[in-house]
């Protein structure tokens, strides 16, 4: 009996691992992506590139250079890195690569203080350094990036020129997860494969369709757009500004672009465990549409899918040894679990062909399906009850009240 339930339970992740790797095959056979023109002529428009920065003495510099040695997007173009009551060296790091680049050729770039945020009012996250440096910007165009961005030469431009060529009012780039850290390794490219066959990329850019989704690390909106939609001002309060910001501009009838933008655009979000373990405990449970059910759901598939194939697979063989009448069936499981691991290995393998990231530290897929199984409950629990919903250490307790 024990026997046939762990055979079950092994064909459960191999099937189920099946079917993510046709589903990513088929998502992103599809998907729309960045237009690779790199020659057409510098738009005659204004582009204002904000980068959002709270603590980033770590990734501000990279962030920073990589925008300002960029190919010349349009004929007028200006960078605010805009400084949210940072503690630590975020700011000095950005003027002294500020002055660096200082030169006639070069575009205009400040850091801008966000200032302390207003007493009775709910920010959290981004929304309060983003809608003050909006306070400054004139331009046509404005790019919200993340400091944990990197760009390639031609990204900015491609992203432009596509924008005002499909007349979109948001144009959001959907990047590509690279790893850093163990932790990162062990976690990322699985978190990746599940937000890769999860995204509603079609539906979202359907403008008869309802859905709306945007990858905050990079947004590209039509200024006026912005505004009309109140901006990051409206949703002060929301943890998950990007999606929110989508539904708005949806919602107000204008034109949103979703596409992949994985050969323009790196993002390393973690620097070590306990950074990964706070990001995506403070997201899991929003981003699964604050489900209870989803949430816990969607944990249990993980481990199932990621983590079992590990344990069935010498639990199998070792029962197989021990065992004098179910031998044959123990070693059936134990055939079927390294299935199961073989299929993760496939899906790296397709991860590698189809966006470059190594194999690196695949055989840890186990381990990074437990933190994910983990990670569930906790978000599910933080979110519910505010407790340790931080994030960077700032509480994010009274969102739940907005």
């Amino acid at each position: 009996m024990v026997a046939c339930v762990v055979g079950v339970t092994a064909l459960a992740a191999a099937l189920g691992l099946s079917i993510l790797l046709l589903g990513l095959q088929r998502v992103f056979a599809s998907a729309p992506t960045l237009w690779h023109q790199n020659d057409q002529d510098i738009s005659k428009t204004s582009l204002t590139v904000v980068i959002p920065a709270f603590n980033e003495a770590l990734n501000i510099e990279g962030c920073l250079t990589h925008v300002l040695e960029s190919d010349k997007p349009c004929s007028h173009l200006e960078v605010i890195v805009v400084d949210d009551q940072s503690s630590d060296n975020t700011v000095n790091i950005a003027e002294q690569t500020i002055r660096a680049f200082a030169g006639s050729d070069q575009p205009n770039a400040a850091v801008l203080q966000a200032g302390p945020r207003p007493k009775g009012e709910r920010w959290v996250g981004k929304n309060w350094g983003c809608s003050q440096a909006m306070e400054q910007v004139q331009s046509t165009w404005v790019l919200f990036i993340d400091a944990d961005v990197s760009l390639a030469p031609d990204a900015i431009r491609r992203a432009l020129h596509q924008s005002i060529q499909e007349k979109a009012d948001l144009f959001s780039l959907a990047p590509r997860l690279t790893c850093g850290c163990l932790s990162e390794w062990m976690v990322q490219p699985i978190m990746a494969s599940l937000l890769g066959l999860g995204f509603p990329i079609l539906e979202a850019n359907d403008p008869d369709s309802t859905v709306a989704f945007a990858a905050g690390p990079f947004m590209l909106f039509r200024r006026d757009s912005y505004n009309a939609i109140g901006g990051h001002r409206a949703l002060a309060g929301e943890v998950v500004e990007d999606l929110a910001l989508a539904r708005l501009i949806k919602e107000g009838g204008f034109r949103l672009r979703y596409v992949l933008g994985i050969d323009a655009v790196d993002l390393q979000m973690y620097a070590n465990f306990e950074a990964l373990w706070e990001g995506w405990s403070k997201n899991w449970f929003l981003g699964l549409d604050r489900s209870i059910s989803k949430s816990l759901g969607a944990g249990g598939v993980v481990l199932l899918m990621f983590t079992l194939p590990w344990l069935l697979l010498p639990t199998s063989l070792t029962m197989a040894c021990l065992s004098s009448h179910d031998q044959s069936l123990w070693l059936g499981d134990a055939g079927l679990g390294l299935i199961a691991i073989l299929m993760q290995l496939s899906v790296r393998l397709w991860t590698r062909a189809r966006f470059s990231v190594p194999l690196r530290h695949w055989w840890l897929m186990g381990i990074g399906g437990l933190i994910i199984g983990l990670i569930a409950p906790t978000s599910v629990w933080k979110s519910l009850t505010g407790k340790g919903w931080t994030w960077k250490g700032r509480s994010l307790a009274e969102a739940q009240a907005h």
